[in-house]
Formats: C-alpha cells, structure tokens, sequence
C-alpha cells in the first residue's frame, strides 16, 4: 500500500517527493533485468553475469535510499517501526538463498507509485496490484525453484499457475513450492492475496451500495414528484367545488322553497 505521509517530518517528506520518480523508474528497469535473467534460460554466462550486476546495483541504490531516509528522520525509532517492511526487504536479500526476495522492494517502489497515481480508481489500482503480485510472484517462485531436483515449478507457465491458484485461495495442488525460498514467496503470496481479495471484496460491495443508493434516490425523487402532482390536482378541486370568499351563493333550489 502506499507509503503514510510524514506530515511532521518535513525533510523526510521533500526527500521522498525528489526521489519517487527515479526510484519508479529504477524499479521498472530492475523488474525487467530480473524478468530477462529469470525467463531467458539460454542467455550466456557473460549476459547472465551483466544482469546480476546490474540488479545488485540497484538493490544498493534501494539500500542507500533507505538509510538517506533514516538520517533525515527526525524521530529515528519511529520511523524505523513505520517502515519494517522496507527494511526487511532492504536487509533480506542479502542472504544468497532469499536473492528472489529483492523483487519485495521494487513491488513497494511500484505500488507506492500506482497507490499516488490511482487514488480514487480503486477498481484500476487493484487491477494493476493483482497483475503486479502475479508477475512479481511468479518470476520469484521460478526463479527459487526451478534449479532444484524436487521442484515440479519448472516453467513460467508452472509459475503463473501456481501464483493464480494461490493468490485465489484455491489451491489446487498440482503445483507447490519445496524450497526455503519458495516457500516464503508463498507466504507472502497467500497473505497478499488474501489482503487483495479482501480489498476486491470491498470494491465491489461499495459498487452495489452505489447502484442501490442511485435507485432510492431516483425512487424517492419520482415519488417526490408524484405526490407534489398529487398534492396540485387536490388543490385544484378544492378550488372547483369550493366558492372563493364574498362570491354570491347560488340559489337554494330544495322542493318547498
């Protein structure tokens, strides 16, 4: 989800407004390198090489970023309580076993970005979510277990299946993670998953009340309408049948008179 505005911390807040673009724009060239390192399995040692480099590069550019945050944040501990998970995602991939983990980061980097882009389209900020965590998670299971003997997520295809079924709460079986690596992304996929389809939830129901509060409305305005046509006609038969105020009577035409 979006970052929470610092509104006390007024250095920390400029710092992030100069630096959102360029982070989104790192985030997007880091989820391609790591997309072609991942997906290109005939890709040379050379080129293999080049583009681990470059992910390291911007993960410590990531790093570097969260420690200018740190120094400028006036109330340190606070911030480092607000901010847990971008230091988790920061300090995880340093482990070599967790190295698909880094793509935590730039699944935070982006969203902040479609967070500030589509406040108020939900229903567009969640379809760009669920896409991102879809990409991102399938990219991470593949590339955690594709290299191990008992891995039975060997392709994007795998990948991308297994992601759907989890990410739905349906969980079929036929695809499953074996590995420590695997197995995380797992579980930051059922929780992620479980947060989204909450949100859809929502999303949804919110567009129903909607519609149902556009129907009262419309209802009580033709009913509105009616009564107040209502209300005229009575008036005007009143004003039929009963004389105005000093207007002669008519004559009393009873038998006798």
């Amino acid at each position: 989800m979006p970052t929470q505005p610092n509104d006390d911390e007024p250095r920390l807040t400029a710092w992030e407004a100069r630096t959102d673009l360029p982070l989104t724009g790192l985030a997007v060239l880091f989820l391609a390198a790591y997309a072609w390192q991942v997906l290109d399995a005939g890709a040379t040692p050379w080129a293999h090489s080049l583009l681990e480099v470059v992910l390291w590069i911007i993960w410590a550019v990531f790093a570097g970023e969260y420690l200018v945050r740190l120094v400028l944040a006036e109330r340190k501990g606070r911030f480092v309580w607000r901010h847990l998970f971008d230091l988790l995602a920061v300090a995880l991939p340093m482990v070599r076993q967790l190295r698909a983990l880094r793509l935590i980061t730039v699944f935070k980097v982006l969203n902040r970005r479609l967070g500030a882009d589509l406040r108020g389209r939900i229903g567009v900020y969640v379809a760009g979510t669920t896409a991102l965590v879809v990409f991102c998670s399938a990219l991470a299971v593949l590339d955690a277990e594709r290299t191990s003997p008992d891995a039975n997520i060997t392709t994007f295809g795998d990948a991308v299946w297994w992601t759907m079924t989890t990410i739905s709460t349906v969980g079929y079986g036929d695809r499953y993670p074996v590995t420590t690596e695997g197995r995380l992304v797992a579980v930051s996929l059922m929780v992620g998953g479980i947060a989204l389809l909450g949100v859809v939830t929502g999303v949804i129901a919110s567009w129903f009340v909607e519609k149902m509060t556009g129907v009262e409305q419309n209802v009580e305005e033709a009913t509105r309408v009616e009564m107040e046509a209502l209300r005229a006609e009575i008036r005007e038969l009143r004003a039929s049948v009963t004389p105005e105020p000093g207007a002669p009577r008519p004559p009393d035409r009873s038998p006798g008179r």
